[in-house]
């Protein structure tokens, strides 16, 4: 049997190893073949040569994210153990900026290389899809860069809005003025704005109309010109919604479409307005488009499992 011997220099073992040696048993989830033993600052693994090989070279690239971050977390080990070359895991020192320096001194950035092609993407087109799986970031990362716009002065407001699909868009029957009825579909937009925008100051952006979060009915019949706009769960559009939508786009503007077309809540033989727009808008030139998948969830680590699980079934049917 083969033996590889791994000392750990100018690093706290604790921090790259874990609490509870938790990123060693998932190292050892990734190579179930090899045995894998960590003591001290240092790593042995027992095994064919081959697999030891690869083994070390995911090893390296583990220690070299670790060194330039200081971080090492289950996420950034699944992807650094999955990916096939570098750039689909590490940040450059240009697409790793700080998109918006949020609440609490946080910094927020695209992770993932797909959040991180969202950003180039957005630099270089004027319209861009966002299509991908729950906790992939879509709409996170879009907000960022929205918010982003507005700080450097290159937009004057941030329109945000999603289809209010699950009340038909037809919202008498619930409680409330209209805000309250359509607040919680709109939710995860505040969320990610108030991770962004102190509390006071998103308050007065929203009162003033720098900041409008509306459903899709409210954007007909208008030209939206200088603003940054985000249209969240676009799968949930019909064919009118979308046309309507994406003909709204006025002068200095950016639009980002976002949607996963595994979740539509449209009734049965409806057409997805996303699906279709994916199709129509392929050749088009200005209009850019990012999947995400799975390897891009930065949610808990279920998440992952619940999609993967969930895609077998669906390959089935």
């Amino acid at each position: 049997m083969n033996e590889l011997d791994i000392e750990l220099s100018e690093i706290n073992p604790r921090e790259f190893f874990g609490l509870q040696n938790a990123n060693i048993e998932l190292l050892k989830k990734y190579f179930p073949k090899l045995k894998i033993v960590a003591r001290g600052n240092k790593i042995k693994a027992f095994g064919d040569e081959e697999l030891l090989e690869e083994f070390d070279k995911r090893f390296n690239m583990l220690l070299e994210h670790f060194g330039k971050y200081n971080k090492l977390d289950e996420n950034v080990i699944e992807r650094v153990l999955t990916s096939e070359k570098k750039e689909d895991y590490d940040t450059s020192s240009e697409s790793g900026e700080v998109l918006v320096h949020g609440v609490s001194g946080r910094l927020i950035k695209a992770q993932t290389a797909n959040q991180r092609k969202l950003v180039e993407l957005t630099k270089k087109n004027d319209m861009v899809f966002a299509v991908g799986p729950a906790g992939t970031g879509k709409t996170y990362t879009g907000v960022a860069l929205a918010v982003k716009a507005l700080k450097e002065k290159e937009v004057r407001k941030i329109i945000l809005t999603r289809p209010a699909v699950e009340a038909g868009e037809n919202l008498g029957f619930l409680p409330g003025d209209l805000k309250e009825k359509l607040d919680p579909y709109m939710q995860p937009l505040y969320d990610a704005l108030r991770d962004m925008i102190p509390h006071e100051k998103l308050d007065t952006f929203i009162e003033k109309g720098v900041i409008q979060i509306a459903p899709m009915a409210f954007m007909r019949g208008r030209t939206l010109d200088n603003a940054f706009v985000i249209l969240d769960e676009a799968q949930n559009t019909t064919h009118a919604q979308m046309k309507m939508f994406l003909t709204r786009m006025g002068k200095s503007a950016k639009f980002i479409i976002t949607g996963d077309p595994g979740q539509i809540d449209l009734p049965p033989r409806s057409i997805s307005g996303l699906k279709e727009a994916l199709l129509v808008l392929k050749d088009v030139k200005g209009i850019g488009v990012v999947y995400l998948d799975d390897k891009d969830v930065i949610r808990h680590r279920l998440v992952k499992k619940v999609i993967e699980a969930y895609k077998k079934i669906e390959n089935v049917e």
